[in-house]
């Protein structure tokens, strides 16, 4: 069971975001706080009783843009701790998940917040601190797309971020899901636990490490060509040799290439442009 610390300034967000906690079988105790020095001040009272006081917090629901400190700083002050908290990231902005996540935070919820993405968040916690799982609330929202329901612990963007059909893959922005054509991408980027991908219109987050991308597109012509890139090989058009060192340029982009895949990226190219 989890003791819960909620933390937005916008007072209807935080006091939905605690409602939707208070009603997961796996929160014991969920509390509020409307600004970082409020926070800090729990926190501290948190630590200072031990992991087993009265005023004990497991995780932190921790809004990124709040007045004055926001929740990236309060992380990074928390991190300074020896036993801090869990943090769990709820941000309507999907521009911080690297930074959250070199922070070692559990999750990164984006707003509006539905409750099977919650839930997700809560059993990731649970799973980290070891703690034993109960069931989580029977209520489920639909899953997006024709797709038979999503159990409700588990939410159908991120963590079953599947195809929607054997060209798209979804993605989600701001509790909205879009469906992007494989074919409309040109390379990946891994950032953490995500991966950013590119094409001629912008870039998409979502939640999949690019090794288990790299997998699923093989035979769709996507190679690695870096631990942080992963590229379409029909939308490389130039390669570059440059004292020892490769580079592919994709549109305007230009990323290196690692020299364990530099030869066997050349050869590819090769049999691509005389197949």
């Amino acid at each position: 069971m989890l003791r819960v610390l909620a933390v937005d300034d916008e007072k209807p967000l935080l006091e939905e975001l605690l409602y939707l906690l208070r009603s997961d079988p796996r929160v014991l105790s969920a509390e509020g706080a409307s600004d970082a020095t409020e926070a800090l001040r729990r926190v501290t009272r948190a630590l200072e009783s031990g992991p087993d006081g009265a005023d004990a917090i497991d995780v932190v629901f921790l809004d990124i843009h709040m007045a004055g400190l926001t929740g990236l700083d309060i992380a990074r002050l928390l991190a300074g701790f020896a036993q801090p908290p869990l943090i769990v990231f709820v941000t309507a902005h999907e521009g911080f998940a690297v930074q959250a996540f070199d922070l070692k935070a559990v999750d990164y919820v984006l707003k509006p917040v539905r409750p099977q993405r919650l839930a997700e968040a809560v059993r990731r916690a649970c799973a980290q601190l070891g703690r034993a799982e109960e069931a989580p609330p029977a209520a489920a929202e639909p899953a997006a797309g024709p797709s038979a329901p999503v159990p409700p612990h588990r939410p159908a963007p991120e963590v079953t971020p599947a195809d929607r059909a054997p060209e798209q893959i979804a993605v989600e922005l701001g509790g909205v899901t879009r469906f992007v054509a494989i074919a409309d991408i040109a390379y990946v980027e891994a950032q953490g636990d995500y991966a950013r991908l590119h094409t001629d219109e912008g870039s998409h987050l979502v939640r999949i490490p690019v090794s288990t991308l790299e997998e699923r597109w093989a035979a769709r012509g996507f190679v690695r060509i870096h631990r942080r890139h992963l590229v379409a090989l029909s939308r490389i058009d130039e390669i570059r040799l440059d004292a020892g060192t490769t580079s592919v340029r994709v549109g305007s982009a230009e990323l290196q290439v690692s020299r364990r895949h530099a030869r066997e990226l050349r050869d590819l190219l090769m049999r691509h442009a005389t197949g």
